[in-house]
């Protein structure tokens, strides 16, 4: 799977992670740690942890980096929704794009990568989880076809507030 894509005369190509995007991709998810309400932590990620977070999706196929212009743009994972068997066929997504690279097509450039592998893994259905106020994922995943399902309110926390999850949900086969 590569599939490429051009907006604004820039080329964002999709590709599976390797292990060498460990760097670039703990950058991302760290920044977003940090500075948004996108991850429910305010623990940043070290090294270690990074490599052995990344180890993971990768043994199970479900980890893409977008590069543009040579550089990681961006990481899209799926991962399991809940632990229990009777969830196996049922996966989350997270998407990711960094600060200064956003509005280029990025993060529909992994979706679309991240829901055809899912697809081919024969998943079910994919749910996306998103703090309520993100209106921007919101909005991404309503363009692929995830319909709300819910919105639990004030179920996590985060820079002194509460914050809600809105639960999104895409039929995959």
């Amino acid at each position: 799977m590569n599939p490429i894509y051009e907006r604004s005369r820039r080329t964002v190509t999709v590709r599976p992670a390797r292990s060498g995007d460990g760097e670039a991709v703990r950058a991302i998810r760290n920044h977003a740690v940090e500075h948004s309400t996108a991850l429910w932590t305010q623990t940043v990620q070290s090294p270690a942890q990074g490599e052995a977070w990344l180890a993971a999706h990768l043994e199970r196929g479900s980890a893409f980096v977008a590069e543009l212009e040579g550089e990681v743009a961006g990481f899209a994972v799926y991962g399991p929704w809940r632990e229990l068997d009777g969830y196996r066929h049922t996966v989350e997504d997270s998407v990711y794009v960094r600060e200064d690279r956003q509005g280029l097509g990025i993060g529909s450039a992994l979706l679309t990568a991240l829901i055809a592998s899912a697809r081919e893994a024969g998943r079910h259905v994919m749910i996306a989880g998103i703090e309520a106020g993100n209106s921007g994922s919101i909005r991404l995943h309503e363009r692929f076809g995830f319909h709300h399902a819910g919105t639990v309110r004030e179920v996590g926390t985060k820079f002194g507030r509460w914050l809600d999850l809105t639960i999104m949900r895409l039929p995959l086969s």
